[in-house]
């Protein structure tokens, strides 16, 4: 077999390439929209998106809706897709539905682009990306391209990226250098990876690939796939997968990438990293090597919002094989590169909902601005295209006004399947962004783009150059295996049998006889041999046929065993395909327990850390009890000590007084001896002051404090009683509980409540806890008293106390008798002054012309203090 390196000598036609057809005279299709409703979560109880059929839902309006709340009429609506997945709809029957065929279309050579567009927190990650065990768009997609393409792709490094949206082809050679080079390199970076303690958390992945295949691909063309992975962060174009050594003192921001147009008039990000791959797995890991550089954030709408558009492009390039069908054709011409992009765009938000600000509140204003741009150009699309020129005139559309338009500029205006999934949120919460997202997709579906052309190969060379080269080298395999027996079969072969040669058969006389003699026994005897080699010839051919029907006898067992093996092989394959359903089924299963079982103990954890806060509370609710047990000893003692000061000074101020009056009736009885004596010495001797007048040595008179007046008492029946109890008070249910009739209750005093009720008397409600730790009431009464300057001024009367312990009756004390006068003058100076009436006591002032008098809270001074 002749190397690809080497010109091939068949003749062979290069075909000359058709020059690009406008859109306008290329058949179209509409841009086909799908909608996908995620499942309601468990704090949402109001749905308002309700599926009427598999093309049409409907949007029911809540009552806390913008229209209701501005007063307009809002009435459902109903909207038509392509299909509408619901939560019963499973991933791969979303795959199959949406982007199959245009995997299929990618294979055959045309492009293709599929985006997911919805409000945040509405599934459009999750529809794109999926779960390892149940993968989304991309990882079927790459499932199924790898199934197909599997056993026709070339060698690596035979497709080179040429940094202008295009590929160079070079020879194996080369490929294999250029390929020891790559690997130096990913070893290099793995083993600073490794320094960096950086782990790969896709060798930890469990996942169930997609089996599905295509049975149509061209067997006669070498295949190879690239990809990239890039997003558009604030209007920026960053790469993912580019490999950049990071400076520890002083690390650089990423470089932002630029668009550019290549010969083809096609968008492409220049400088982008492209990485061939050869599994699924390879692609796989290269997908989550860019998601963990892809910027998200936590906002008040999705714990991992995305805060960029991602892209994902697949490049599948081909190439057909040589006429011997080992290696691609080393033209560059012959190479074709068709591309499929999925793009994640990033959900749009409001501020006022997602509680936004910094550089959270920057980057929705750019995604907002993206995705208005986006509809404005499908808007400007359809309507330049209902004009009916095929929008070849009319408005410019602003593709340029956005990174994410300008990409997918060629998709629109050049050919290629466009297809949108919806993610909705079926929340009523959701209601007004879903509205805006309803008439996105209207739009969207009326937008038609250029039906895109397959790649026909038309190069002179015969079909099925691949196989042949395979059984060919077969065939030279099992040749080479028995070139040994073959050649110990030729040794023990018996040489041919040969005859003698003629005898001399000249006549050189008529007399000659022994020329004819010899040649008639030559010929007898040639003929004896001739007879004996036929019944050899004939045993021969008998021992041959048994032979061959003997192998014909053993091919037919054989067919039949083989039959038979091919019976329990499909057995096999469909127990096989059971298992895997069953083992899917447990996969699943052990998913859903494991996060069960994950739930249960984030519960359990969240109701030990409630029970150790419990606890905590409890200890200090005993701390604060003893605490305040012994704040109350402190203060019971601090007020004992208090009132036998104040029992002290009352009692000297007794005996002082005491004294007084006894002072007082000792001078009342001199001056009535006094008096005696003088009346005796005008009876007897003389009149006036003589030599017998004396002055008494009894101390001077003291200054006596003047009698309180008696207080007037009013009518019981026309008393009005204000009462002040604070809102914090207990009620108690005391036995002996005065009744208060004609009352009014009320927390904070004012002065209109002594003008309005006309209140004659006031009482005050006070709680406080005894030494032994009992509720202790005490009702503080009071005469209210009009003004001269129109308030209202409380002279506190009496203290009453209520307790709710039961104390055992006490025989009444003695007291001592005293004097009718001293017992009127005990009734002002033993007054059972407390620190809670000096506190609460107060005054309240009027003026006249003032409309509201001024309450004054002062201390009222005691009687024996004056």
């Amino acid at each position: 077999m002749k190397s690809s390196s080497t010109p091939s000598p068949y003749p062979r036609k290069t075909p000359k390439k058709t020059p690009r057809k406008s859109s306008k005279s290329k058949p179209s299709d509409p841009v086909e929209v799908f909608c996908r409703i995620r499942p309601l979560n468990d704090n949402d109880a109001e749905i308002c998106v309700e599926v009427i059929s598999e093309n049409t839902i409907q949007l029911n309006p809540p009552q806390n809706s913008q229209g209701y709340k501005s007063g307009h009429r809002v009435t459902a609506t109903q909207h038509t897709f392509k299909k509408v997945f619901d939560e019963d709809n499973n991933q791969k029957t979303v795959f199959h539905t949406v982007a199959c065929d245009i995997v299929h279309d990618l294979i055959h050579g045309k492009n293709g682009l599929i985006f997911a567009y919805g409000i945040t927190g509405s599934g459009k990650t999750y529809t794109m990306t999926g779960e390892p065990s149940d993968g989304g768009l991309l990882p079927r997609a790459l499932d199924v391209l790898f199934n197909s393409i599997g056993g026709f792709q070339t060698k690596p490094c035979i497709f080179v990226p040429d940094k202008s949206n295009g590929m160079d082809v070079q020879c194996e050679s080369d490929a294999k250098l250029d390929h020891d080079r790559k690997q130096k390199e990913i070893a290099a970076m793995a083993s600073l990876a490794r320094n960096r303690n950086s782990d790969d958390d896709i060798a930890d992945m469990v996942r169930i690939p997609d089996c599905f295949k295509f049975q149509d691909v061209d067997e006669d063309n070498g295949y190879a796939v690239f990809v990239s992975y890039v997003e558009i962060y604030n209007n920026f174009i960053y790469d993912l997968l580019e490999d950049i050594k990071q400076d520890v003192i002083c690390p650089k921001p990423p470089v932002s990438k630029q668009l550019r147009e290549d010969n083809n008039r096609n968008m492409y990000v220049q400088g982008v990293t492209e990485v061939e791959v050869k599994s699924t797995e390879d692609a796989y890991a290269m997908f989550w090597k860019g998601q963990k550089k892809r910027r998200v954030a936590n906002t008040q709408l999705n714990m991992q919002s995305s805060r960029s558009h991602s892209v994902f492009t697949l490049k599948l390039v081909q190439a057909p094989l040589d006429p011997e069908g080992e290696s691609v054709l080393l033209e560059k011409d012959e190479v074709r590169v068709s591309t499929l992009s999925m793009c994640d765009l990033a959900g749009s938000e409001r501020t006022n909902r997602t509680k936004a600000d910094g550089e959270r509140l920057k980057e929705a204003g750019n995604i907002n601005k993206d995705l208005m741009n986006l509809r404005s150009c499908l808007e400007i699309l359809r309507e330049n295209q209902s004009n009916g020129d095929g929008g070849q005139s009319g408005k410019m559309v602003p593709y340029r006004e956005s990174r994410l338009t300008h990409l997918f500029k060629n998709f629109f205006d050049g050919e290629g399947k466009v297809r949108m999934v919806v993610c909705l949120n079926p929340s009523a919460k959701e209601y007004d962004e879903s509205v805006h997202v309803m008439r996105f997709a209207e739009i969207t579906q009326e937008v038609v783009v250029a039906r895109p052309t397959g790649i026909n190969y038309n190069i002179g060379l015969a079909p099925g150059r691949r196989k042949a080269n395979e059984l060919y080298k077969q065939a030279l395999q099992n040749i080479k295996d028995d070139a040994t027996d073959a050649i110990n079969k030729a040794i023990d072969l018996k040489p041919l049998i040969t005859f003698p040669p003629f005898p001399l058969m000249e006549i050189t006389s008529p007399e000659d006889c022994v020329t004819l003699v010899n040649l008639i026994k030559y010929l007898e005897e040639r003929e004896k041999m001739r007879v004996t080699l036929q019944r050899d010839l004939d045993r021969t051919r008998a021992v041959f046929r048994q032979e061959v029907i003997k192998r014909d006898t053993d091919m037919a067992e054989k067919d039949r065993t083989i039959s038979t093996l091919q019976a329990s092989n499909v057995e096999k394959d469909r127990e096989i395909q059971r298992l895997e359903k069953k083992l899917k089924t447990i996969t699943q299963k052990n998913d859903v327990l494991q996060k069960t079982n994950q739930q249960y103990e984030e519960n359990a954890r969240d109701l030990q850390t409630e029970l150790d806060e419990q606890r905590k509370a409890i200890s200090k609710e005993k701390q604060d009890r003893i605490r305040l047990k012994q704040t109350w000893k402190g203060v019971v003692t601090q007020e004992r000590d208090k009132w036998q000061k104040e029992c002290d000074k009352r009692v000297k101020d007794k005996e002082m007084e005491m004294e007084t009056k006894i002072i007082k009736s000792e001078e009342k009885l001199r001056q009535l001896k006094e008096i005696v004596n003088k009346g005796e010495k005008k009876n007897g001797k003389a009149i006036g002051r003589g030599k017998g007048f004396f002055r008494s040595r009894s101390p001077p008179p003291v200054a006596k404090k003047p009698v309180p007046k008696l207080r007037h008492r009013r009518s019981r029946s026309t008393d009005y009683w204000l009462e002040h109890k604070p809102a914090e008070n207990f009620e108690t249910e005391t036995i002996l509980r005065p009744v208060l009739k004609n009352k009014k209750t009320v927390s904070v005093p004012e002065g209109k409540h002594f003008r309005e009720s006309q209140a004659t008397n006031y009482v005050l409600e006070h709680q406080e806890a005894d030494s032994q730790g009992e509720l202790e009431t005490k009702l503080i009464k009071g005469d209210v008293y009009k003004t001269t300057g129109g308030g209202r001024c409380v002279q506190f009367t009496d203290v009453e106390t209520l307790r709710t312990n039961f104390e055992v009756a006490r025989p009444p004390e003695r007291k001592r008798s005293l004097p009718k006068e001293i017992e009127e003058m005990d009734e002002d100076t033993t007054s059972s002054w407390t620190d809670v009436e000096t506190r609460c006591a107060y005054g309240i002032e009027g003026r006249p012309g003032q409309m509201d008098p001024s309450i004054h809270h002062t201390a009222k001074r005691r009687k024996s203090d004056e």
